[in-house]
């Protein structure tokens, strides 16, 4: 016998799982600028994305840094980083098979989190959200804590953009000349590799926007970022390798699947993203918004 859903149930699974298509959609947004205009696999990402967060909870205790500094603060270190290791490690592989950018970004996974493993565990460090964005608001049909309610808007604002920075300006179509034919942009007198190293490190600043975003909603340790990677290699993947708005929309479609599954079928929650991967790469080998047929 069917049981009917109360609506409040639905309506805050749908809102868990928005919450999460916003982390989704930020971390595969990186992703795609990275292997779009890169052409390089960040298999690192959720460990940038990790990093972000540790840097907050470091800024926080060790040196009395505020959410609001550290929300600016971590992504920037974040993508300091990112830009260390395309100058000294992944500049000397663009002329193999991308393969091996990917295992190199794999290696550097495993050493971030084992570093960070060795001197704060796995237990997950305490984090609050600020002050200002702690209480909560009753819509009615349910209580709307305002911090996810911040996340899902702050996502939403970073992705469309960074978006409207790389489709409709003229800095954007600068940098995929510079990806697509970086002979003839090199002719105009553009520095090229710089271009390059700039790209790969706002993708990675993005990993660390979004861990700035997370910690207060879970446990900060150093593989927090480790199953959540999975799913968003997945995300970009269904909305086709390097597409920017495919991977935003499809970020916050899936959270909101994601959500709705707990609901109607809890047991298949955790592995919907892929069934849904499956069918659309056996049906769109290119992805939803990807190009090709």
């Amino acid at each position: 016998m069917d049981v009917a859903i109360p609506l409040p149930v639905i309506m805050i699974q749908l809102l868990l799982g928005l919450v999460n298509g916003s982390f989704y959609a930020v971390l595969s947004l990186g992703l795609a600028v990275i292997a779009g205009l890169l052409n390089i696999i960040n298999f690192s990402h959720g460990a940038l994305f990790m990093l972000g967060a540790v840097f907050t909870w470091m800024g926080m205790n060790y040196f009395q840094l505020d959410y609001w500094v550290m929300l600016v603060v971590a992504p920037v270190l974040v993508g300091v980083f990112g830009i260390v290791v395309e100058r000294t490690m992944l500049r000397r592989l663009y002329r193999f098979d991308p393969l091996y950018g990917f295992l190199l970004t794999l290696g550097l996974a495993s050493v971030l989190e084992g570093v960070f493993r060795s001197f704060y565990g796995v237990s997950g460090l305490p984090y609050s959200p600020p002050a200002a964005l702690s209480g909560v608001s009753n819509l009615g049909f349910m209580v709307m804590p305002h911090y996810r309610a911040w996340v899902i808007a702050a996502s939403l604002a970073v992705c469309l953009a960074t978006w409207f920075l790389i489709e409709k300006t003229r800095l954007g179509a600068t940098l995929r000349a510079a990806t697509e034919n970086p002979k003839m942009v090199e002719a105009f007198g553009i520095n090229v590799p710089l271009i390059v190293t700039l790209v790969y490190g706002f993708g990675t600043g993005l990993a660390g926007f979004a861990g700035v975003l997370a910690a207060p909603l879970m446990p900060v340790s150093p593989l927090m970022g480790q199953n959540l990677i999975i799913v968003v290699f997945a995300v970009v993947v269904i909305g086709g390798m390097g597409s920017i708005m495919g991977s935003i929309l499809t970020g916050l479609g899936l959270g909101l699947v994601e959500g709705l599954a707990k609901v109607i079928y809890p047991e298949a929650s955790a592995t919907v993203v892929f069934v849904v991967m499956v069918i659309v790469l056996l049906l769109r080998p290119s992805g939803l918004f990807g190009k090709g047929k």
